[in-house]
């Protein structure tokens, strides 16, 4: 525990370094913008300006995009409240009493009350990192390649039965996924597939062509199809309306906390801040002695879930830095960022590469400070964002994704593949199917399938490697009750029915 604290304070001298501190300002103000522009968020923000990192040093480049995702998290909350229009996912709920607030001229105490919540959920979400991380890592030393692929089966199940989205959905994404990480050399012969003859597909598809496609180019697409008109209430935030607003937000510690939990729980599960923020809303609505009065205006809607959202949205790291397993599309961008870092995330990277670890984790807290500073003494300027017609913002988004995707090999067939990827992406979103499994299988297929094979080939084929202790039985046993967890829930509802009936007629 001392030992941890230690490494913790090293993070912070890290953080503090002057670089360092300037790059977590620049990516605060980014993600804000990023957050504040609908048709972006935050995996497109860290996907499009991942390549410009590459220079940089592996704390510095995720210092950078972390507080990218950060701010993207706080801005979303400024366009839902001013405009009534989401600038991410899990803003949508933030609209509900927001807008009504601003309406009811009380936009700065809604913003207030969003970004505080916003900093209480992240930061709960950033102490149980650093509580439970190391001690997740501990198991570092037993992680065979058994154990390794157990986790990843687990992420891949978890996707598949606790998404909200149609499991058929789910595992078609995925697919689609894992077919794509196969394309060129094979890991474990070195023999070449699903190349058809082409020189430039020996070294695969390069899974950040594939997130800056799908997400950047697919939204864009998908946000000019739709259309955009911004009509908003301008709000000014002084330190009497922040002190006013701050003086309320203690009564509703309770809910705040059940919404940590709430966001928590969600974020290190695959199901991501957007669900979380709606279960948080719905739980309070429900439970709350105001929740009638929910809709129009009540400062619990817009507590509930920003703290939700926040709490999931830090949480969903988590598992990316302990086990190598993303609880986000943002955190699978991170993944992939680290990947090409030459870092392998995972049990060991808390051993081997100790200052990255707690320098990310010493970033988190002081990310979050700073970017709760930002947003409250700049919301004006980053509503006036918002008055620049999207016809204009979207071509420079679509020159940021071409020279991101460029700058990968410096190849020109990477742009071309970006652009397929975009149009598969805007399809996709059409369709309503989910891009974060398709992702999460780019990135960790290949992984998955060496972990598999390297375990059946120390066990001369024997499928009770992945049962033969109680790390591995456990984690492939949480595996299949989360693939089959829509069915065991299904079977659960139906005995309790049949209980239910029978009562009446004893």
């Amino acid at each position: 525990m001392f030992e941890d604290i230690g490494n913790l304070m090293h993070g912070f001298a890290v953080v503090l370094q002057p670089q360092n501190l300037l790059l977590m300002v620049v990516g605060i103000v980014l993600g804000v913008i990023v957050g504040v522009l609908p048709g972006l968020g935050g995996a497109n923000g860290v996907a499009i300006l991942l390549p410009l990192t590459f220079s940089m040093s592996p704390t510095s480049a995720i210092i950078m995009l972390s507080c990218i995702y950060w701010g993207a998290l706080f801005g979303g909350a400024i366009t839902s409240i001013l405009f009534n229009i989401p600038g991410e996912p899990w803003s949508v709920a933030t609209t509900f009493d927001g807008y009504p607030m601003a309406q009811q001229g009380k936009a700065g105490e809604a913003l207030t009350a969003a970004f505080t919540s916003s900093f209480v959920g992240a930061l709960f979400a950033v102490i149980m990192i650093t509580l439970v991380a190391p001690l997740v890592a501990s198991f570092a030393l037993r992680f065979g390649p058994a154990e390794i692929f157990s986790v990843y089966f687990l992420a891949f199940c978890s996707f598949v039965g606790l998404s909200k989205e149609p499991p058929f959905k789910t595992v078609a994404s995925m697919m689609i996924g894992f077919a794509l990480g196969a394309v060129g050399l094979d890991q474990m012969t070195g023999q070449l597939r699903l190349t058809f003859g082409s020189e430039t597909l020996i070294g695969g598809f390069d899974f950040l062509i594939a997130v800056i496609g799908l997400f950047g180019i697919g939204e864009i697409l998908l946000t000019m199809e739709e259309g955009l008109s911004f009509r908003g209430k301008s709000a000014k935030i002084d330190l009497k309306v922040v002190l006013k607003t701050w003086k309320e937000l203690p009564k509703y510690w309770m809910l705040s906390l059940r919404s940590c939990l709430i966001g928590c729980w969600m974020g290190i599960s695959p199901a991501g801040a957007t669900p979380a923020s709606f279960m948080s809303y719905g739980i309070a609505k429900r439970i709350s002695k105001r929740g009638k009065h929910f809709g129009k205006g009540e400062i619990e809607g817009v507590i509930a879930p920003e703290t939700a959202a926040h709490a999931a949205g830090t949480a969903a790291l988590l598992p990316m830095l302990a086990l190598g397993v993303p609880g986000s599309p943002t955190a699978a961008v991170l993944l992939g960022g680290l990947l090409i870092w030459g870092l392998q995330p995972g049990p060991l990277l808390f051993v081997e590469q100790t200052e990255f670890v707690w320098g990310l984790i010493a970033s988190m807290y002081m990310g979050n400070l700073v970017g709760l500073i930002v947003v409250l003494t700049c919301v004006p300027l980053f509503a006036a964002i918002l008055r620049i017609p999207f016809s204009v913002i979207a071509p420079i988004i679509l020159v940021l994704c071409a020279i991101g995707a460029y700058t990968v090999h410096n190849n020109t067939f990477d742009v071309v593949m970006m652009l397929v990827f975009g149009v598969v992406g805007y399809f996709m979103k059409k369709a309503n199917y989910p891009l974060a499994p398709l992702v999460l299988a780019i990135v960790l297929g290949d992984k998955a399938e060496v972990s598999l094979r390297q375990a059946l080939l120390g066990s001369q084929g024997n499928l009770g490697v992945f049962f033969s202790n109680a790390l591995v039985s456990t984690v492939m046993t949480l595996g299949l009750i989360a693939l089959f967890w829509p069915i065991i829930q299904n079977g659960i509802s139906r005995v309790r029915g049949a209980l239910g009936a029978s009562r009446p007629a004893q």
